[in-house]
């Protein structure tokens, strides 16, 4: 299981606070505010991040919620913060965040397993064998009037699905990242990854590694910061 970790109070010198992540809102549908970023959970070993820790501000029995990266987008109505496709009653039904449990590999096994049921059972649908919000085929779609599906035949429309690609096919492959959905987002999460060593060099879990495994993580090359 890779080994998870907070950023804490950790601040990137030369990242600016327009940059960094923590402290942007976090808008729901119908453009409800839902809280703002406290903090990422990342892997410590490559520093990629896993979640966002969403604060409420106190509107959540449980205080703060998690959002997997690769269901942020950016906001369209709010330069520099962010969506995701959840409103506050599926929130409600999210299994607590005890941050503790970031130090038991059971249980946060079987957080995640309860978080993942909670994202899948809310209202939003998603193809099986996929963690992304359906997007309808044409078939699915209402004919509006003038529309170029309401005046396709049959076969046409069969034809416009047969190029579909399903979930789960060898052409798809879904990304765990959020990466490219804001320069905001794409800075801090470049930042994080380049002083990865930097930021779990108090780990002790990190420091109790394998020899071998310090070994080949100190002789990979990584790129500076500018």
């Amino acid at each position: 299981m890779p080994h998870y970790g907070l950023l804490r109070e950790y601040r990137f010198e030369d990242l600016s606070t327009d940059d960094d992540v923590r402290g942007a809102a976090i808008y729901g549908r119908n453009d409800e505010k839902l809280g703002k970023i406290d903090d990422v959970i990342f892997d410590h070993s490559t520093g990629a991040i896993k979640y966002l820790v969403v604060d409420t501000g106190g509107w959540f029995s449980h205080k703060k919620f998690l959002v997997p990266p690769h269901r942020l987008h950016s906001s369209a109505d709010h330069d520099g913060y962010f969506t995701v496709n959840v409103d506050k009653q599926q929130i409600e039904s999210f299994p607590p965040y005890n941050e503790s449990d970031l130090h038991s590999e059971e249980k946060w096994r079987n957080y995640e397993r309860k978080f993942d049921q909670a994202w899948h059972s809310g209202p939003v649908q998603h193809r099986e064998g996929s963690d992304h919000d359906i997007t309808p085929t044409p078939d699915e779609m209402p004919a509006q009037s003038g529309s170029i599906g309401s005046q396709l035949t049959p076969s046409e429309r069969a034809e416009v699905n047969s190029r579909i690609i399903p979930a789960g096919a060898n052409e798809v492959t879904i990304q765990s990242s959020a990466a490219g959905i804001g320069s905001r987002w794409s800075n801090f999460e470049d930042r994080l990854r380049q002083r990865r060593r930097e930021v779990t060099r108090a780990c002790t879990t990190c420091t109790a590694a394998p020899a071998q495994d310090r070994a080949a993580e100190n002789a990979t090359p990584e790129r500076k910061a500018s």
